[in-house]
């Protein structure tokens, strides 16, 4: 039942668009907690408002889940994140690579989604002037 989980929302997540962000609802329990480096939201409303506001902020966002490992109720998947910046004409697409922890209820639905990346290396040493200052203190932190 985990492993039929896990598809329905590793295929969401990789065909997902504005007008699908309303169906986060089916996977999400009501009071779930999502988290990554600059959020921590419960709730489907909260969940739903951040990727509502990811395709506001980038142009063409999506997912690419590159592995998954399923035990008990919890997975684990990696993943690429490719996206341009609608800020910065014209912009190259980027990616970001990262993981994701999933805890499921009994009847498949996420309570728990915790996104790890890197965002000083995945994000901001690639933006312009202030990736340059993110390379500096690096190199400067391993001299």
């Amino acid at each position: 039942m985990m492993q039929a989980a896990v598809t329905r929302v590793v295929v969401f997540f990789e065909t997902l668009t504005p007008a699908s962000t309303a169906e986060l609802q089916q996977l999400y329990e009501p009071q779930a907690r999502f988290k990554d480096p600059f959020n921590d939201v419960r709730g489907v409303a909260a969940i739903t408002a951040i990727f509502e506001h990811m395709f506001v902020a980038l142009h063409a966002p999506r997912f690419v889940v590159t592995q998954q490992v399923v035990q008990g109720e919890q997975c684990f998947l990696t993943w690429e994140f490719r996206f341009r910046f609608k800020s910065f004409k014209p912009d190259t697409e980027r990616v970001i690579l990262g993981a994701t922890h999933l805890v499921f209820t009994p009847q498949g639905q996420i309570s728990l989604h915790r996104d790890y990346w890197d965002a000083a290396e995945e994000l901001y040493e690639k933006l312009p002037v202030v990736g340059s200052l993110m390379r500096w203190l690096k190199k400067r932190a391993n001299a």
